[in-house]
Protein backbone atom coordinates (compact mmCIF):
# COMPACT_ATOMS: atom_id res chain seq x y z
CA UNK A 1 0.00 0.00 0.00
CA UNK A 2 1.02 3.42 -0.88
CA UNK A 3 2.28 5.46 2.34
CA UNK A 4 -0.12 8.50 3.17
CA UNK A 5 2.38 10.68 3.70
CA UNK A 6 4.84 12.60 1.45
CA UNK A 7 8.38 11.75 1.55
CA UNK A 8 10.45 14.56 2.40
CA UNK A 9 13.81 14.53 2.80
CA UNK A 10 16.35 17.93 3.72
CA UNK A 11 19.68 17.74 2.32
CA UNK A 12 22.50 19.48 4.97
CA UNK A 13 26.29 20.08 4.02
CA UNK A 14 27.17 18.32 7.66
CA UNK A 15 29.92 19.28 9.89
CA UNK A 16 32.08 18.11 12.30
CA UNK A 17 30.51 20.70 15.06
CA UNK A 18 27.62 18.43 16.47
CA UNK A 19 25.27 22.39 17.17
CA UNK A 20 25.29 21.53 12.74
CA UNK A 21 23.19 18.42 13.15
CA UNK A 22 21.00 19.67 15.91
CA UNK A 23 20.00 22.69 13.71
CA UNK A 24 18.87 20.36 10.90
CA UNK A 25 17.17 18.33 13.09
CA UNK A 26 15.29 21.09 14.49
CA UNK A 27 14.41 21.96 11.27
CA UNK A 28 13.43 18.97 9.86
CA UNK A 29 11.02 18.65 13.01
CA UNK A 30 9.55 22.08 12.91
CA UNK A 31 8.69 20.93 9.32
CA UNK A 32 7.03 18.12 9.83
CA UNK A 33 5.21 19.42 12.93
CA UNK A 34 3.56 22.65 10.80
CA UNK A 35 2.59 20.03 7.83
CA UNK A 36 1.64 16.54 9.48
CA UNK A 37 0.89 15.23 6.16
CA UNK A 38 4.81 14.98 5.90
CA UNK A 39 7.29 12.56 6.58
CA UNK A 40 10.25 15.02 6.51
CA UNK A 41 13.98 13.81 7.56
CA UNK A 42 17.37 15.87 7.59
CA UNK A 43 20.52 13.95 5.89
CA UNK A 44 23.89 14.92 5.57
CA UNK A 45 26.36 14.90 2.63
CA UNK A 46 29.42 15.06 4.51
CA UNK A 47 30.44 14.32 8.09
CA UNK A 48 28.44 12.13 10.74
CA UNK A 49 25.24 11.45 10.01
CA UNK A 50 22.61 9.31 7.29
CA UNK A 51 23.42 10.47 3.70
CA UNK A 52 20.25 11.16 1.17
CA UNK A 53 21.14 8.36 -0.85
CA UNK A 54 19.89 6.48 2.25
CA UNK A 55 16.53 8.06 3.23
CA UNK A 56 15.90 7.80 -0.30
CA UNK A 57 15.94 4.24 0.15
CA UNK A 58 14.32 4.05 3.22
CA UNK A 59 11.62 5.85 1.79
CA UNK A 60 11.39 3.42 -1.37
CA UNK A 61 11.43 0.63 0.93
CA UNK A 62 8.75 1.52 2.48
CA UNK A 63 6.26 2.12 -0.67
CA UNK A 64 6.80 5.75 -1.58
CA UNK A 65 6.80 6.38 -5.09
CA UNK A 66 7.69 9.71 -5.17
CA UNK A 67 9.89 11.98 -3.12
CA UNK A 68 10.59 15.59 -3.01
CA UNK A 69 14.05 16.60 -1.63
CA UNK A 70 15.69 20.44 -0.49
CA UNK A 71 19.05 21.19 -0.42
CA UNK A 72 19.33 23.04 2.56
CA UNK A 73 21.84 25.45 0.63
CA UNK A 74 21.59 29.25 0.27
CA UNK A 75 23.63 29.48 -2.96
CA UNK A 76 23.88 26.66 -5.87
CA UNK A 77 27.46 26.33 -5.85
CA UNK A 78 29.16 22.67 -5.80
CA UNK A 79 27.20 20.82 -3.81
CA UNK A 80 24.04 22.39 -5.16
CA UNK A 81 25.00 21.72 -8.45
CA UNK A 82 27.05 18.50 -7.92
CA UNK A 83 26.60 16.78 -4.19
CA UNK A 84 22.87 17.31 -4.28
CA UNK A 85 21.85 15.70 -7.69
CA UNK A 86 24.80 13.02 -7.61
CA UNK A 87 23.22 11.18 -4.34
CA UNK A 88 19.82 11.14 -6.37
CA UNK A 89 22.07 9.22 -9.13
CA UNK A 90 23.88 6.87 -6.55
CA UNK A 91 20.12 5.94 -5.20
CA UNK A 92 19.45 5.12 -8.66
CA UNK A 93 22.79 3.12 -8.58
CA UNK A 94 21.71 1.09 -5.13
CA UNK A 95 18.11 0.10 -6.80
CA UNK A 96 15.59 3.02 -5.27
CA UNK A 97 12.82 2.84 -7.98
CA UNK A 98 11.00 6.05 -7.22
CA UNK A 99 10.83 9.14 -8.55
CA UNK A 100 12.74 12.56 -7.15
CA UNK A 101 11.83 15.94 -7.14
CA UNK A 102 14.95 18.28 -6.60
CA UNK A 103 13.54 21.42 -5.18
CA UNK A 104 16.08 24.71 -5.75
CA UNK A 105 18.02 25.55 -2.70
CA UNK A 106 16.68 27.91 -0.44
CA UNK A 107 18.63 31.26 -1.23
CA UNK A 108 17.98 33.37 -4.41
CA UNK A 109 17.15 31.75 -7.56
CA UNK A 110 16.54 33.47 -10.86
CA UNK A 111 17.25 36.23 -9.20
CA UNK A 112 14.53 36.48 -6.72
CA UNK A 113 15.56 36.70 -3.07
CA UNK A 114 12.57 34.68 -1.06
CA UNK A 115 11.00 36.96 1.24
CA UNK A 116 11.25 34.27 4.24
CA UNK A 117 14.61 34.55 3.81
CA UNK A 118 14.78 38.26 4.44
CA UNK A 119 12.26 37.69 7.39
CA UNK A 120 14.43 35.22 8.65
CA UNK A 121 17.07 37.68 8.79
CA UNK A 122 15.80 40.09 10.10
CA UNK A 123 14.22 38.42 13.18
CA UNK A 124 17.95 37.10 13.84
CA UNK A 125 19.19 40.58 13.61
CA UNK A 126 16.52 41.67 16.04
CA UNK A 127 18.44 45.15 17.35
CA UNK A 128 18.66 46.26 13.49
CA UNK A 129 17.33 49.34 14.43
CA UNK A 130 20.34 50.71 16.62
CA UNK A 131 22.17 49.86 13.79
CA UNK A 132 23.46 52.00 11.09
CA UNK A 133 25.08 49.42 8.82
CA UNK A 134 25.27 45.95 7.93
CA UNK A 135 27.61 42.95 6.97
CA UNK A 136 25.80 39.99 5.83
CA UNK A 137 28.33 37.40 6.73
CA UNK A 138 28.39 33.88 4.44
CA UNK A 139 29.76 30.77 4.61
CA UNK A 140 32.02 31.41 1.19
CA UNK A 141 32.17 30.01 -2.34
CA UNK A 142 34.88 29.44 -5.38
CA UNK A 143 32.10 30.27 -7.97
CA UNK A 144 31.20 33.90 -8.99
CA UNK A 145 27.64 33.07 -9.45
CA UNK A 146 26.83 31.70 -6.09
CA UNK A 147 28.75 34.72 -4.53
CA UNK A 148 26.04 37.09 -7.05
CA UNK A 149 23.14 35.44 -5.13
CA UNK A 150 24.89 36.74 -1.98
CA UNK A 151 25.24 40.05 -3.52
CA UNK A 152 21.73 39.91 -3.99
CA UNK A 153 20.19 39.18 -1.12
CA UNK A 154 22.46 41.61 0.80
CA UNK A 155 20.97 44.52 -1.56
CA UNK A 156 17.48 43.04 -0.85
CA UNK A 157 18.17 43.37 2.73
CA UNK A 158 19.56 46.43 2.86
CA UNK A 159 16.39 47.77 0.80
CA UNK A 160 14.16 45.88 3.18
CA UNK A 161 15.72 47.54 6.61
CA UNK A 162 16.82 50.57 4.70
CA UNK A 163 20.77 50.14 5.72
CA UNK A 164 23.98 49.81 3.86
CA UNK A 165 24.68 46.20 3.69
CA UNK A 166 28.44 44.65 2.81
CA UNK A 167 29.24 40.82 2.05
CA UNK A 168 31.62 38.88 3.80
CA UNK A 169 33.07 35.54 3.61
CA UNK A 170 34.42 33.24 6.28
CA UNK A 171 36.40 31.67 3.40
CA UNK A 172 36.79 30.78 -0.41
CA UNK A 173 36.47 34.61 -1.21
CA UNK A 174 37.31 37.67 0.27
CA UNK A 175 36.92 39.96 2.43
CA UNK A 176 36.38 38.39 5.81
CA UNK A 177 33.49 39.90 7.64
CA UNK A 178 36.46 41.70 10.37
CA UNK A 179 37.99 43.47 7.07
CA UNK A 180 34.63 44.06 6.12
CA UNK A 181 33.64 45.75 9.47
CA UNK A 182 36.58 47.86 8.99
CA UNK A 183 35.90 49.43 5.80
CA UNK A 184 32.45 50.43 7.02
CA UNK A 185 33.96 51.86 10.10
CA UNK A 186 36.16 53.94 8.05
CA UNK A 187 33.58 55.16 6.06
CA UNK A 188 32.30 56.36 9.15
CA UNK A 189 29.60 53.90 10.50
CA UNK A 190 29.58 53.44 13.73
CA UNK A 191 27.20 50.94 15.05
CA UNK A 192 27.50 47.89 12.43
CA UNK A 193 25.73 44.42 12.83
CA UNK A 194 26.41 41.13 11.65
CA UNK A 195 23.59 39.30 9.50
CA UNK A 196 24.65 35.31 9.78
CA UNK A 197 24.04 34.14 6.35
CA UNK A 198 24.35 30.84 7.70
CA UNK A 199 21.49 27.81 8.35
CA UNK A 200 23.20 26.64 11.53
CA UNK A 201 26.12 27.31 13.76
CA UNK A 202 29.33 25.90 13.15
CA UNK A 203 33.19 26.47 12.86
CA UNK A 204 32.83 28.62 9.99
CA UNK A 205 30.11 30.44 11.74
CA UNK A 206 32.40 31.15 14.74
CA UNK A 207 35.37 32.27 12.68
CA UNK A 208 33.07 34.68 11.08
CA UNK A 209 31.73 36.51 14.45
CA UNK A 210 35.09 36.23 15.63
CA UNK A 211 36.66 38.37 12.70
CA UNK A 212 33.81 40.37 13.21
CA UNK A 213 33.88 40.77 16.31
CA UNK A 214 37.90 41.60 16.44
CA UNK A 215 36.73 44.29 14.41
CA UNK A 216 34.54 45.85 16.67
CA UNK A 217 31.28 44.53 15.31
CA UNK A 218 28.12 46.08 17.92
CA UNK A 219 25.86 43.41 17.21
CA UNK A 220 26.10 39.74 16.22
CA UNK A 221 22.91 37.86 14.26
CA UNK A 222 22.58 33.62 15.06
CA UNK A 223 22.60 31.60 12.08
CA UNK A 224 18.90 30.86 10.59
CA UNK A 225 18.28 27.04 12.07
CA UNK A 226 14.89 26.70 12.59
CA UNK A 227 12.68 29.77 12.76
CA UNK A 228 9.51 30.36 11.56
CA UNK A 229 10.63 32.33 8.44
CA UNK A 230 13.34 29.28 7.73
CA UNK A 231 10.52 26.35 8.23
CA UNK A 232 8.01 28.81 5.99
CA UNK A 233 11.10 28.59 3.09
CA UNK A 234 11.66 25.07 3.41
CA UNK A 235 7.80 24.28 2.98
CA UNK A 236 7.13 26.35 0.36
CA UNK A 237 10.32 24.78 -1.97
CA UNK A 238 8.13 21.67 -0.99
CA UNK A 239 4.96 23.23 -2.02
CA UNK A 240 6.18 24.96 -5.06
CA UNK A 241 7.89 21.36 -6.30
CA UNK A 242 4.57 19.67 -6.08
CA UNK A 243 2.19 21.80 -7.92
CA UNK A 244 4.43 22.73 -10.68
CA UNK A 245 7.14 20.57 -10.65
CA UNK A 246 10.66 21.30 -11.40
CA UNK A 247 12.06 22.84 -14.13
CA UNK A 248 13.39 19.83 -16.69
CA UNK A 249 16.76 20.38 -15.72
CA UNK A 250 16.04 19.80 -11.84
CA UNK A 251 13.53 17.23 -11.96
CA UNK A 252 15.28 13.66 -11.85
CA UNK A 253 13.14 10.76 -12.03
CA UNK A 254 14.97 7.75 -10.19
CA UNK A 255 14.43 4.06 -11.50
CA UNK A 256 15.12 0.67 -11.64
Amino acid sequence: MRPARLAVVLVAHGSRDPRAAQATEALARAVGDRNHAWDVRASYLDHNGVRPRQVLAAFDAAGHHHAIMVPLLLTAAYHGRVDVPGEITAARADGVRMDVTLAPVLGPVDGHVPPQLLDGLVTRLGRSSDCDALVLAAAGTRSAEARETVEQAATALSVRLGLPCRVAYASAAPPLSGDAVGALRAAGYERIGLASYFLAPGLLWDATVASARDAGVQVVAEPLTDTPALVSLVASRVTAALLRGARPAARVLVRS
